[in-house]
């Protein structure tokens, strides 16, 4: 999921959502250890998207980004 989609769920969707992840990560970890992953990279998309969260979270936490503040992206730029 793309970073400006995330700062416009509220912050309980966030959690929520690295929660999910974090259960995926434990069930990718599990599944390696036993076998072949179909995806191994999965792995790392995880991770980094669980960072991603975590930096929002602090920075609506500091007052450094507020979330749901719309994104400062422009058209052009949110359809890359």
């Amino acid at each position: 999921m793309k970073t400006f989609k995330m700062r416009e769920m509220s912050a309980v969707e966030l959690k929520q959502k690295m929660s999910d992840l974090r259960e995926e990560l434990f069930n990718l970890r599990f599944a390696s250890a036993t076998r072949a992953l179909d995806n191994p990279l999965r792995m790392r998309q995880i991770r980094r998207e669980i960072a991603t969260i975590e930096t929002i979270l602090r920075e609506d936490e500091r007052k450094i980004r507020p979330l749901g503040a719309g994104s400062t992206r422009t058209a052009a730029e949110e359809k890359k």
